[in-house]
Order: C-alpha cells, then structure tokens, then sequence
C-alpha cells in the first residue's frame, strides 16, 4: 500500500499513469461522475476533477483540450483516505480532457473534465469507499439496509479495498468456527455480503461470484481450510436460494451449490 506524500488536506483522489509508476498525474479533491456511467456507453465516464495540480502527462494534455493530444492514456485512479494512504485503485482508459477552468478551491488549482473508460467503479459504489475514508465501516450488518441492486456495488468495493481493510492481517487459522447470519440472505449477492462479513468483518471480502468464492477457498483471503462455517437461520437462506444452477451433474438449487462448494474446499458447514 502505497501513501501519497504529494497531496494536501481534503485530497481525496490520485492518478498515475499507467505506463510509468513514476508519471505521476496529480491529486483532486473531488471526482464527480466516477461512478456514472453514460447511458450510451456503461463503461464510458464524464468525470469532473475539482481542486486538481495536473501534473506529468495529465499536465502535457491540458495545452491540447481539442485535439487528439489531450488524451493523456491510461492511468489508476486512487482512492484516498484521510491521510493520503490509498484504499484502492481503478484502471482507467483512455483519460482524456475536455475542459479545464480555474478552482475555487485554491490557487493554482483547476477543475478538469475528463472523458475516460472504467469498467470496475460501479453505481453505487461511492458510499462504501466514503464509510471507509470516514472510518465508519465498523460494525456489522450495515449493508442490510442496501437496495438489492446496490449491494453487487458494496461487494466490489469490498473486493477492491481488501488489502488496505486488512492492513496485513493473516489468514484465520485452520479450525476456526465462523457465524453465518442467513437472516438476511435473500439472494446470491446478499450471501457473498454476509460471508464476508463473517470471515473478515464489516465490509470484508469472500468472494463475489461462485468462481471467486471457490477461489477464496484455497487461502489467501482471511481463512485457512479446514474450518467450520455455523450458518444461523438457514431453512430461512434455503428457500430464499432457491434459484436452480445448471452444472455438469444437472441444475440444482443455489443453496445446495454454494454447500457443495464449500464442503468440497474442506468447510463443514452446520445448518442451524
């Protein structure tokens, strides 16, 4: 995890080029349309940086605003915490300026419009990584309250925030007992939120499809096989994953998909 020593107070974004780590962009305050995708295009973005220092080929783009040199590239785009440390990153492609007009937000600042490609910052995703800079994803069970199609959003950010969340810490070791809340599982998304929670705290990552909980399962991701999962509520969770999955041995339901895999990694999973 790197720490940006360039930035100021209130700095809450940073990009880099992504062709050279030392091509350093500049830091914003604000980075409005990130997570807004254009209608005509999901992946295209109108991004608005408020309170920018352009810097490195960002900088060389500015003097070209309508021409086929203001695309600068492609970059990461940090997320920043509170002290300049980054929560997470996003490629994005083919950054390109629009506009540039001078700040309210100090002097020497400008306020860029960009147009860029970024597949992974996903609607809805905003709010998870605000909870995170405020150090406000602290107690379970906060992504309850979430519009179905929001929480596929939180689960990304628990993904992409994985490493900074954990700071280091290990796997759990083998043998540990893990408390599944089903209560609140009423679909495939609300199962992988819970999980998570239950492996690696509020806002933890465990996967986020089937492909990557079976993933999670072979280590690496906050606990160490074999290990007992306690899933609370589950007559409740099997009605609710109901839905059938087709597989190689024919469909059955997601409820008994997710037993299988789980039991096939070395978890012995105690319905209660």
């Amino acid at each position: 995890m790197r720490t940006a020593e360039r930035g100021g107070a209130g700095q809450k974004y940073a990009l880099t080029s992504d062709e050279d780590d030392a091509d350093f962009w500049g830091f914003a305050h604000e980075a409005e349309g990130l997570f807004a995708p254009l209608p005509q295009d999901e992946g295209v973005r109108r991004v608005q940086l408020a309170g920018c220092l352009p810097q490195g080929g960002l900088l060389k783009s500015l003097g070209h605003v309508g021409s086929r040199r203001a695309t600068a590239g492609n970059a990461w785009f940090d997320l920043l915490d509170g002290d300049g440390a980054t929560m997470g990153s996003y490629f994005v492609g083919e950054v390109t300026v629009i506009d540039a007009k001078p700040s309210a937000r100090g002097a020497g600042l400008v306020d860029l419009t960009l147009t860029l490609w970024c597949e992974n910052a996903l609607a809805g995703a905003e709010r998870a990584w605000d909870l995170i800079r405020a150090g406000h994803l602290d107690r379970t069970g906060m992504w309850h309250e979430l519009a179905p199609e929001d929480r596929h959003a939180w689960l990304s950010v628990a993904l992409w925030s994985r490493e900074y969340q954990r700071q280091g810490r290990p796997d759990a070791p083998a043998g540990k007992v893990f408390t599944l809340d089903g209560q609140h599982i009423v679909d495939e998304d609300s199962f992988y939120c819970a999980i998570g929670e239950a492996v690696n705290g509020p806002g933890g990552y465990f996967g986020w499809n089937l492909d990557a909980l079976n993933d999670c399962l072979r280590g690496g991701w906050g606990a160490t096989t074999p290990f007992t999962v306690h899933w609370d509520s589950s007559a409740e969770s099997r009605a609710r994953l109901a839905a059938r999955v087709p597989t190689a041995d024919g469909d059955v339901s997601l409820f008994d998909l997710l037993l299988e895999i789980m039991e096939e990694r070395g978890v012995s999973v105690v319905l209660r």
